[in-house]
């Protein structure tokens, strides 16, 4: 049979088709980068995910066929893509290494602090006797996710390039800096090369004796499946995650009782977002798709992928709404406390987002749903895209005490 297999490390658009016996692939052909392109020659691996911890710099993409001399087993690749993942570090810094390097030694130095196995944050002085959390993705979410990385918070953020996945050993140096005796929780956004490289860090993590958990999140309402994902995708909701698992963590619960909190997390937050214009991403070169001067994209992904559909602007007020009624569908708030996260995508005014905040208190408010807390500004961006998401937390007693726990981080103080 022939397997369509489409890149999920970055916006450059490589696909591959893989000709797939059983659990054997038999031959691949189609479009990858020219590291991806390299290793599949040696025969190091099939690139079914176009070896995305190599995609960083390499804008263009060059035509490959590649017959291989022998059916590689399926079950291989992940012990090819640990090999192929430590020839990062001879790749060419990028943006996302500047701004690790600038937030840990000139703005935070006191909170957060830069390993030196590539873009790992980690808080500045290790806390025992706690479940650690990590988290992490591709750069170009600015605060998101080493804004996180604190007191209350998140243990490790890894960074990769932008909008592209960090490697498993970059994700396993970090485990290995926080881990505790009583274990790791990580927390993925439901990003396929994110889950898969987590995944195997975990895997490798798990061999030298570390205890690890982890949840996916995937809050965003707007699609199932996308460019990048299997499922919904994870998006600014999962900024709660972190905040609510990690109070969790602090008080000294174990692996099992953090990894439930943030569960429950995952499992009542939603979120929706649109989009004014798109982003660039730095590699590329030109923006990632187009809008018209009077065209806007509804249920916008963080990396620009698609939405729902394209209409027309409208006011904010009845941009709220859209969003909000999708939202309200999907679980039932009625009659609960939610906290309201009003999320800029990176070039929206402040002044806006209130604007927005307006409308979604008025809603709620008509609906019968209570406001306990609510958050305004830039807490996971997309560059500098225009737009905006909401994202709905409904709250019991638990989530709203560990909600209001103290967190001391670059990026999110409660």
């Amino acid at each position: 049979m022939i397997k369509e297999i489409t890149c999920i490390g970055c916006p450059m658009g490589c696909r591959i088709s893989a000709e797939v016996d059983g659990d054997k692939i038999l031959s691949i052909e189609g479009y990858t980068c020219n590291i991806g392109k390299k290793y599949a020659q040696e025969e190091l691996t099939v690139p079914t995910r176009m070896v995305t911890a190599l995609m960083d710099v390499y804008g263009t993409t060059q035509p490959l066929s590649v017959k291989t001399s022998k059916p590689i087993e399926k079950s291989k690749i992940f012990d090819c893509l640990k090999e192929i993942s430590r020839h990062t570090v001879m790749r060419p810094i990028h943006i996302g290494e500047v701004v690790i390097k600038n937030v840990c030694g000139k703005a935070y130095p006191n909170h957060i602090k830069k390993l030196d196995c590539g873009n790992v944050v980690v808080r500045s002085h290790k806390k025992e006797g706690k479940v650690a959390l990590i988290s992490g993705g591709g750069s170009g979410h600015e605060p998101a996710h080493g804004g996180y990385v604190g007191e209350g918070m998140l243990d490790c953020a890894v960074a990769g390039a932008v909008f592209t996945s960090p490697t498993p050993d970059q994700i396993y140096e970090g485990i290995k800096a926080i881990a505790t005796d009583k274990g790791v929780l990580m927390v993925v956004k439901n990003y396929t090369g994110d889950v898969m490289n987590f995944e195997m860090a975990a895997e490798m993590a798990e061999a030298d004796g570390v205890k690890v958990q982890y949840v996916v999140s995937n809050d965003d309402v707007a699609v199932k499946d996308s460019l990048y994902t299997t499922g919904r995708r994870g998006v600014a909701g999962t900024v709660f995650i972190h905040k609510i698992a990690g109070a969790k963590a602090e008080t000294g619960a174990d692996l099992d009782e953090v990894h439930r909190v943030a569960q429950k997390v995952v499992d009542n937050v939603r979120t929706m977002g649109m989009a004014l214009t798109p982003c660039t991403v730095p590699a590329a070169g030109k923006p990632g798709f187009e809008l018209g001067e009077d065209e806007m994209e509804i249920g916008i992904g963080i990396h620009g992928e698609p939405g729902t559909h394209r209409e027309k602007i409208k006011s904010a007020d009845e941009i709220a709404t859209m969003l909000l009624d999708k939202i309200v569908a999907d679980i039932d708030y009625s009659g609960k406390e939610v906290a309201v996260m009003i999320n800029g995508s990176g070039a929206t005014p402040l002044m806006e987002l209130f604007i927005v905040n307006n409308k979604v208190h008025d809603y709620l408010t008509e609906k019968g749903i209570k406001i306990y807390k609510t958050y305004v500004g830039n807490y996971m961006t997309s560059i500098e895209m225009a737009g905006f998401s909401i994202s709905l937390l409904r709250l019991d007693g638990e989530l709203k005490e560990l909600l209001d726990a103290k967190a001391d981080t670059p990026a999110f103080k409660e």
